[in-house]
């Protein structure tokens, strides 16, 4: 470290918790971190070579530091999250998606209204939220107007008000969707037990309005009111109907935040469900953008903090996928088994189809962010040195030893580039010997490639197992090529990876974007290959049939064969029908010359 300044700052921290913010030369703030001990883990930013870029780049950017001390580590998370949304620094996650959110109100006054809103008034007002989305508040508000008959209009419903009789009952009343408070029809008491069944259900607890529904279905029904206890049932019904959509699991499971992280190089996704009697009553995805290749871990513990700040949430337990520590006021499990960890899959499940249905929407607005993407992944996920901008794979074709070709597909910015595949006839190599022929394509092929100037990939794939891998190798090593070009083989039975000189092959998962690349590049080569070989097997079909018929060439026994669909046929057709095709002087060769050979 060259700054003495710098130097002393760090030997002064207290080694409390707390966090600490990192400022550059010009005092624009560049990162907030939190600490358990703020001298140790700031002094570890500048005691070794870290193994981002970016971090390096962080650090050298570094010129002051502040800190602020805290009496815990779960005091520092919480400010740590607060300092980072009002300073936004640049090396900083960042916490997108922050709207404002729906809630669903039950206003203070005289004969409650309920309603949406995006607006906290204090005024005593009850809010229930927020929600992420407008559409789980329409589904709540029209479940509660089936349940209860409650006013949607704007009246000062005072008791001198009625009384005075100072308004009349609207279309709502007669159409029964109210029950006519404004002049008296329905008492305050009775609206106040309504409210407070609606406050239940708001948080999930769905038994007190279906207790009180069936006992007042029973009452009905014992006094012979068997239209009035229908209307009962039916709301019953919904209710059923709500809850068997919402619950998911245990009942018993209530008030329970649930948090689960998918990510990728450059992305993290955050997936929140908020549980109360086995129901899930929201859910919400949090989408951050990485800046210094930031863990998992530390994803997940900002992410809870933000989400359970920026929805009130008052839980005391937490399920997570793996321990964090949020101090004692907040209990943390990790489930292994049971009705909690299949809570937990749920949450990752909805994790995975956020992150897909934001890289879909990414591969068409922004392809360019997508490809960067995916060779990012690739080169990691294949321990690569460069990101695989130019693939070429390769491909052997033969039937018992007859016409062997080769094919060689290339993938550019991880899609087909048609205009530079080619097809190879094996020149060298006699009978089915794929591990001779794939050693002469990768020598021509790269032997052109060195002559004539052109590029070479940054990876290439070989489609077979060690032997095929191990002839493409030598093949390199004579055009000195070896490592230059990365080359792995894969084999087809269990999709292995080999690497040269590495006896164990790598497994990718079978979902990853990687491994489907690699799929499409072999598959592609196959096709290729495939259909190279059926042509050249149907045209040495054919050059045994016509190099004998005296002014007959190729093009014309190819009409034929296409309009007859085989040289059997072709044999077989009459004079007339032969000169509808090609003419009646060619017919005339044709027929004479198969008349004779008979």
């Amino acid at each position: 470290m060259n700054n003495p300044s710098l130097e002393l700052q760090i030997q002064t921290l207290p080694d409390n918790p707390g966090v600490y913010q990192y400022y550059d030369k010009e005092g624009k703030i560049l990162y907030v971190g939190k600490a358990k001990n703020l001298k140790k883990r700031v002094a570890s930013y500048f005691n070794k070579i870290h193994d981002t870029a970016k971090t390096n780049v962080l650090v050298k950017k570094i010129v002051s530091i502040k800190h602020i001390v805290v009496s815990s580590e779960a005091d520092a998370l919480l400010l740590e999250n607060n300092l980072i949304k009002t300073l936004q620094p640049r090396y900083n996650v960042l916490l997108r998606d922050d709207k404002t959110y729906p809630w669903i109100c039950i206003k203070k006054e005289p004969f409650s209204r309920i309603f949406p809103t995006r607006r906290m008034v204090k005024d005593g007002s009850e809010y229930f939220g927020p929600y992420t989305n407008f559409k789980t508040v329409n589904t709540l508000l029209d479940l509660i107007k089936e349940l209860y008959p409650l006013r949607n209009c704007n009246y000062d419903l005072t008791k001198s008000n009625i009384e005075s009789r100072k308004f009349k009952v609207c279309l709502e009343f007669h159409i029964g969707n109210c029950k006519g408070p404004c002049e008296g029809f329905e008492t305050l008491e009775n609206s106040q037990k309504q409210v407070d069944a609606i406050r239940e259900i708001l948080k999930g607890n769905f038994k007190e309005s279906m207790r009180d529904f069936k006992n007042k279905m029973q009452e009905l029904s014992s006094t012979m009111q068997f239209e009035e206890a229908q209307k009962i049932k039916d709301k019953i019904n919904v209710l059923e109907n709500y809850q068997s959509r919402s619950t998911i699991l245990n009942p018993k499971i209530s008030n329970i935040d649930v948090f689960s992280i998918v990510s990728d190089e450059t992305m993290a996704y955050v997936n929140f469900l908020q549980i109360a009697h086995g129901a899930i009553i929201r859910s919400h995805t949090l989408e951050l953008k990485k800046k210094l290749d930031e863990s998992d871990e530390e994803l997940l513990q900002l992410a809870v903090v933000e989400l359970r700040e920026r929805f009130q949430l008052l839980s005391r337990e937490i399920i997570l996928p793996f321990h964090l520590d949020f101090g004692d006021k907040i209990k943390v499990s990790v489930p292994q088994l049971g009705d909690k960890k299949q809570i937990l899959e749920l949450s990752e499940r909805n994790a995975k189809y956020y992150r897909l249905d934001q890289l879909k929407q990414i591969q068409i607005v922004d392809p360019e962010r997508h490809t960067n993407r995916i060779m990012a992944q690739m080169q990691k996920d294949l321990r690569l040195s460069n990101e695989p901008r130019h693939i070429e794979c390769f491909d052997n074709s033969n039937i018992q030893g007859t016409n062997p070709v080769a094919a060689c597909v290339v993938f550019k910015e991880g899609k087909p580039s048609k205009k530079d595949y080619r097809h190879f006839n094996i020149k060298t190599v006699e009978g089915p010997n794929d591990f001779a022929s794939m050693e002469e394509v990768v020598y021509r092929r790269y032997k052109r490639m060195l002559d004539e100037n052109q590029p070479l990939p940054q990876l290439i794939i070989i489609d077979g197992g060690k032997g095929q891998l191990s002839s493409a190798l030598k093949s390199l090593e004579d055009l000195e090529l070896r490592g230059k070009i990365a080359i792995i083989g894969i084999a087809k039975r269990l999709e292995e990876l080999f690497y040269p000189g590495d006896s164990v092959p790598l497994y990718l998962d079978k979902k990853s974007e990687t491994l489907k690349i690699i799929q499409q590049l072999r598959n592609e080569a196959h096709r290729f290959g495939i259909t190279f070989h059926r042509d050249k097997r149907s045209k040495a079909a054919l050059n045994s049939s016509v190099e004998s018929i005296p002014g007959i060439g190729e093009k014309t026994m190819l009409t034929l064969i296409k309009h007859f669909k085989s040289v059997k046929r072709v044999k077989l057709a009459t004079e007339k029908e032969i000169s509808d095709v090609v003419g009646v002087s060619k017919a005339k060769k044709i027929t004479e010359f198969y008349q004779s050979n008979k």
